[in-house]
């Protein structure tokens, strides 16, 4: 009768531990469970903020997690990493993802600076599973350089958290329904569109996208290069910086960054984008004077001088208003913002309708009078309205 138990309870063991294997061994690597918050202290800190509008949807308490998870960079596999919030209810729920806008500062990473984004974990509340990513160049992968306003990469590393997510999920029994939410603001709407992109693009199994609401992105970066040759003056040109030294860094060019700046900023660059430097100091070193910081070389024969092709082709690249999105999006952007142009939105969404989109699941909102920096709050208030409508 002893060796009876014996069997039985080595079978339920070994089951277990199958099951679990089962789970645990494709996208998620590693998870910290952080702590927990109230439903009571999550509605005191919300009352007390910016976004008290928001209060009527937190339901539950939750709980908030960093993982790192498999991702692809250069082709190689590369740990990446976030935060996690789960709700604490047994119902089925969506996951939310929701991607910040652009940092230099490693410390600015979701799961280094945890004051500011267990803040926005609280949106986990609503009954989301709520799902931030670092990117690459943040967090675990801080050792390479950000490849910044890649498509490509952005869109996987987003989509490869969320399926890492649904697998912690299952490991620590919360109920994930199937559906994703997409948001984000700043690169953070351009990493919006590029995981919408790279879902529609693959048959991802168990994931089922409900919309996205990407804002205020520069999601035709052609369109982008042409704005900033437009201008005599830009006022954040660590952007443009931050582009090339993204992009150089990880198609792995030799061109050097004297074919696009002058000097001294083509030697000071790199070692400014080392995750020391915030992007107010790094635009202290650089010059907002257009024709001070790139070569007359590059503003006048960008598009004509073979050695700057690589440039151009890797712009139409990563360029997002060339296909027609077939599920829900929802775009945002300020009609004041000049930092990440309005029009620039405009053009993209024309695009999609020209390409033959549905104008039923692409909407436009246009954040009356808001400006890039002040379009974010009016932002976020309304994809609740917007996402509880479709949950």
């Amino acid at each position: 009768m002893n060796k009876i138990k014996s069997y039985f309870f080595l079978f339920l063991f070994l089951f277990s531990c199958n099951t679990q294997d089962e789970i645990t061994r494709t996208h998620i690597d590693t998870y910290t469970k952080l702590f927990s918050i109230s439903k009571d202290n999550i509605l005191e800190i919300v009352q007390n903020s910016e976004f008290q509008n928001l209060k009527d949807y937190l339901k539950h308490d939750i709980s908030l997690y960093t993982i790192t998870y498999n991702t692809v960079y250069k082709g190689q596999n590369i740990k990446a990493s976030g935060l996690v919030a789960f709700p604490d209810t047994e119902a089925g729920m969506p996951i939310l993802n929701f991607n910040h806008g652009t940092t230099s500062l490693h410390a600015d990473a979701p799961t280094e600076d945890l004051i500011q984004y267990s803040f926005f974990a609280n949106a986990a509340s609503a009954g989301y599973i709520f799902v931030i990513p670092d990117y690459l160049g943040f967090g675990v992968s801080d050792n390479i350089v950000h490849p910044y306003y890649r498509s490509d990469i952005t869109g996987q590393t987003v989509v490869d958290m969320i399926r890492a997510t649904k697998e912690l999920a299952a490991i620590e029994g919360y109920n994930f329904n199937g559906d994703v939410f997409l948001s984000g603001y700043s690169e953070g709407g351009f990493a919006t569109m590029s995981a919408h992109h790279n879902i529609e693009n693959n048959n991802y199994s168990g994931l089922n996208l409900v919309a996205s609401a990407p804002a205020a992105g520069g999601y035709d970066i052609t369109g982008m290069l042409n704005y900033f040759l437009s201008k005599e003056t830009y006022h954040v040109p660590y952007y443009i910086a931050y582009v090339a030294i993204g992009y150089k860094t990880s198609y792995d060019w030799n061109l050097p960054l004297s074919s696009i700046f002058n000097e001294p900023y083509a030697s000071i660059i790199p070692e400014y984008f080392n995750g020391k430097y915030s992007g107010y100091e790094i635009n202290s070193v650089l010059t907002d004077d257009i024709s001070e910081l790139l070569t007359e070389n590059f503003i006048n024969n960008i598009y004509n001088d073979p050695d700057l092709k690589i440039i151009v082709d890797a712009f139409e690249e990563n360029s997002l208003n060339q296909w027609v999105p077939k599920n829900k999006m929802i775009m945002y952007h300020g009609t004041d913002d000049i930092t990440v142009p309005y029009q620039n939105s405009v053009d993209t969404y024309n695009d999609f309708i020209s390409l033959g989109a549905n104008k039923n699941n692409i909407d436009f909102i246009d954040l009356i009078g808001e400006n890039h920096s002040s379009g974010s709050l009016p932002y976020i208030v309304d994809l609740f309205d917007k996402f509880e409508q479709l949950k």
